[in-house]
């Protein structure tokens, strides 16, 4: 008996980007828009090149967009979001780095906002005890699975694929008690089937 040769992997292992600035496929914002709605206006604290916002204005919305490093997108204030003291708008929507998700969300709901979604990887919900005491209302499968590379690649106009990490939408709601719902969010709009 002979062993099978493994398969060749299609997918991308990407070194970790100093920043963490990582960008997502255009189709992840603008898909949540379609099925989510926020109250305006609406703010993302990690703007990085304009994905989230542009799907933001894109979808009818005021947008104000920050970073703490500037990446070149046109009206992007550069300032810490997790050292503002008021906040400027009623949503957050943000691809936050990863490692400071927790702190992104519960500033953020601190702060005032009302709803806040922040991209998040699907196996880290596993381990994230901080969900636990947050109002998650919702979280939203991202399906096929999206490459998140680092931006500086975008940057240069290269355009991977087959990434190896799942990620979600998390949507906190203030008030919201009780469990999440769980849903799938298609690239590839499924006829309102989600």
């Amino acid at each position: 008996m002979t062993a099978a040769k493994p398969k060749p992997r299609h997918s991308h292992i990407f070194a970790p980007e100093s920043a963490s600035w990582y960008c997502e496929p255009e189709w992840c914002s603008r898909r949540l828009f379609a099925v989510e709605t926020f109250p305006q206006p609406v703010l993302d604290p990690s703007a990085g090149a304009g994905r989230v916002p542009d799907a933001a204005k894109a979808a009818g919305y005021q947008v104000l967009a920050a970073d703490l490093v500037d990446r070149g997108y046109r009206g992007c204030k550069i300032q810490d979001f997790l050292r503002r003291r008021r906040m400027p708008a009623r949503s957050v929507v943000c691809n936050p780095p990863f490692d400071l998700a927790e702190q992104f969300a519960k500033h953020a709901l601190c702060l005032g906002a009302e709803k806040v979604a922040l991209i998040f990887p699907s196996a880290r919900l596993h381990a994230a005890h901080w969900i636990h005491d947050m109002p998650l209302r919702r979280v939203w499968l991202m399906t096929p699975r999206p490459s998140m590379p680092p931006g500086q690649l975008i940057l240069r106009g290269e355009k991977p694929g087959g990434g190896r990490v799942d990620f979600c939408w998390t949507i906190f709601v203030v008030g919201h008690v009780g469990p999440p719902e769980l849903r799938w969010l298609h690239r590839d709009d499924t006829g309102g089937r989600q």
